[in-house]
């Protein structure tokens, strides 16, 4: 019996550690920090290994005096899925509506943007604003960030700023890949896991 409960306190704490590390780049989303449906009560829609599992539309609202410019953008390999981080700059936290989409557009002209890969995932990053207003310099890094090769993101294309909202494309190597997305502070960020 006394076995059987020791037995049983080590593999619940070697459960919680394991889920604790998601790898170097971010850390793994706490179920409190994923937000995978429209409502944020609503059970973040990944496994302990954290392993999206659907590939329907994800919504979150931004706080309401969000101003958040995109400084960074990165992608990264873990076991089990792809991940892109958008980090931000500036005040409040940040919203979100990212989803499949058939094309690439840009919001505003609505010119086509070539995105490789064969599906396209849109993000759409609300409480977005210039970086005259929210105080912080925009990403000037590298346009498409290119993803390692052979894993399920294959690149990040645009961060451009519209009417408050950062309009970016995600391609991916292969259509209804499952995702999630969830935000994390310090310091605020957009993350996106895309399942291998």
């Amino acid at each position: 019996m006394v076995r059987t409960r020791i037995a049983l306190a080590v593999t619940a704490t070697a459960l919680v550690l394991g889920g604790c590390s998601a790898g170097a780049d971010e850390p793994a989303p706490s179920p409190a920090a994923s937000v995978d449906t429209p409502t944020s009560s609503a059970a973040p829609t990944t496994t302990s290994a954290n392993t999206p599992r659907d590939a329907r539309d994800k919504v979150s609202a931004a706080e309401a005096d969000a101003k958040l410019t995109v400084v960074d953008i990165r992608t990264g390999r873990h076991d089990g899925f792809d991940r892109v981080v958008y980090e931000l700059g500036g005040e409040g936290m940040p919203g979100w509506r990212v989803g499949y989409v058939d094309e690439a557009i840009q919001d505003g002209s609505g010119n086509p943007v070539a995105v490789a890969g064969d599906a396209v995932l849109q993000v759409l990053i609300d409480g977005s604003a210039y970086p005259f207003d929210s105080g912080v310099e925009q990403y000037d890094g590298p346009n498409p960030v290119l993803a390692e090769p052979g894993g399920s993101v294959v690149e990040v294309n645009g961060s451009g700023v519209f009417e408050g909202v950062t309009q970016s494309f995600v391609g991916i190597a292969e259509a209804g890949t499952p995702f999630s997305v969830y935000s994390l502070t310090g310091p605020t960020r957009v993350v996106i896991d895309v399942a291998r």
